[in-house]
């Protein structure tokens, strides 16, 4: 009898190529990294062609990327089996991976993960932080279960909206509009302007265009604390999400900025295939209209 594809093997071939490695995946799968290495080979075997390259990150061969959604929702549809007998026998258990941007991390989740701990102590939630354009592909790939969208569009039924975020310019306490109740962003012409390259651009372009200004950032910055940071030490300023606030040092405000800029929040599982019912009983955890925002301060 020919061999059959099973589901360890495709399991293995999930985690290292989110991992990156065999020795991360087999931390990520609770088992050794010669079981990962043997699950991988033997499934390589049963196709009769490799499918990672192993090298430095793996990454997966032509024919790992054709079958790498199959396997992904595969590996899914046995972990909301599972889900589901557990929650028949009486809540709810197992693991979702979360993803959301850095500022929802820092932000909106230690609320939002104090509530589900005391909800449903069983179930495990893991974050996973991205940029904002990375999470849908990552959520319909089934690289995640679950994310905190950034302005999405049309969204499943049970997504739950998490509210606006409003953006706020990022001042120096000593800066002289740092006291102001809010800040025309033509105010901000005289200063030398950081922009973060997160989701966040588009925002900021609208607000400028909204207000007849020219738009034109001194600085690029990639990762959101060396943009922080490069304000916190004089070299100019930016515009950023109130939910931004945990990250702020003491020397640095964030004032509502006119006109005023927000972006929705969507706490969402996927569209493209069914939910799990951990994820379900997740999103139905959350309390709308409670406030979980970082106020600025």
């Amino acid at each position: 009898m020919a061999q059959e594809v099973n589901l360890a093997q495709l399991r293995a071939l999930v985690a290292v190529a989110d991992a990156g490695g065999f020795g991360s995946a087999a931390a990520e799968l609770g088992v050794s990294q010669s079981a990962v290495s043997h699950a991988v080979a033997a499934l390589e075997r049963v196709l009769g062609a490799p499918v990672l390259h192993r090298g430095a990150p793996a990454r997966p061969t032509p024919l790992g990327e054709r079958i790498l959604p199959h396997a992904r929702t595969a590996v899914a549809s046995a972990a909301a089996v599972r889900s589901i007998a557990e929650h028949h026998s009486g809540g709810l258990t197992g693991t979702v991976r979360l993803a959301a941007p850095t500022t929802v991390c820092q932000g909106l989740l230690p609320a939002l993960l104090r509530d589900w701990r005391a909800e449903h102590p069983r179930l495990t939630v893991r974050v996973f932080e991205g940029e904002d354009d990375e999470l849908a592909v990552w959520l319909e790939a089934g690289t995640v279960d679950a994310a905190v969208l950034v302005d999405a569009g049309r969204v499943p039924p049970g997504a739950v909206p998490l509210g606006a975020d409003s953006m706020h310019a990022l001042l120096r306490r000593d800066h002289p509009l740092a006291g102001e109740a809010s800040v025309d962003v033509a105010d901000l012409e005289d200063d030398d302007f950081l922009l973060s390259e997160g989701g966040c651009e588009q925002h900021i372009r609208d607000a400028y265009r909204r207000a007849g200004v020219r738009f034109a950032p001194r600085h690029r910055i990639r990762d959101l604390n060396t943009l922080i940071g490069m304000v916190h030490a004089g070299v100019g300023v930016s515009v950023m999400p109130a939910l931004a606030q945990p990250m702020l040092p003491p020397d640095c405000v964030l004032v509502p900025i006119r006109p005023a800029a927000h972006r929705t929040l969507t706490l969402t599982g996927p569209a493209g295939r069914p939910w799990s019912p951990a994820v379900t009983g997740l999103l139905a955890a959350v309390r709308p209209g409670r406030d979980r925002s970082a106020a600025p301060r």
